[in-house]
């Protein structure tokens, strides 16, 4: 058998005078027949009882196999233990410094962007705010240009209603002279 059963070799040996002094029904311990019947009681356990070695190469079986699970599972913890003093060791650092060198770049370029989109807005201010000036500038003035173009307006219209008048009057004196005129050759 494999492993750990051990196996006696069957020993036929009758002892010479008696060893035990009991009596079975077929005769006396010491006897041939008893001998046979034992002999055969030791074959019959080792040929058709086979817990014994059942038992054995279980045992021997559950024995390597707690072993090598066990060896199996101190190299997966091992291998484990060495990736993590690994990772601990070279990666994280490496990671942390690249991280951190990538980070300060990444803070400059954003503040570089941040300070450039503050330039920007505050030029877009500072030119929003001239066109507001020049708009508020412009209003003003066109409101003094329409202010004196309306006095400018009604000054002329009262020089043309004056005109106006004074053509009226010219040309009520000139129709009056004219109709006495004309009563003067209407009376002839």
């Amino acid at each position: 058998m494999s492993g750990g059963g051990t196996e006696t070799p069957v020993v036929c040996e009758a002892s010479p005078g008696g060893g035990d002094k009991k009596k079975d029904s077929l005769g006396t311990a010491g006897s041939p027949a008893h001998l046979i019947i034992k002999d055969l009681g030791e074959i019959h356990s080792r040929l058709l009882d086979h817990r014994p070695v059942i038992q054995g190469e279980t045992r021997y079986f559950v024995k390597e196999f707690e072993e090598k699970r066990g060896l199996r599972e101190m190299r997966v913890l091992e291998n484990l233990k060495n990736m993590i003093h690994e990772t601990n060791e070279q990666t994280l650092p490496k990671c942390r410094e690249i991280v951190q060198d990538n980070l300060n770049q990444v803070l400059q370029r954003l503040q570089t962007a941040s300070d450039a989109v503050c330039r920007l807005q505050q030029k877009e201010q500072e030119r929003k705010k001239i066109l507001n000036d020049h708009l508020i500038a412009s209003e003003k003035q066109r409101i003094i240009q329409w202010e004196d173009f309306m006095k400018e307006q009604h000054s002329k219209q009262a020089e043309v209603d004056e005109e106006h008048r004074k053509a009226m009057e010219r040309l009520k004196e000139q129709y009056a002279e004219m109709e006495k005129d004309l009563a003067k050759f209407s009376t002839f």
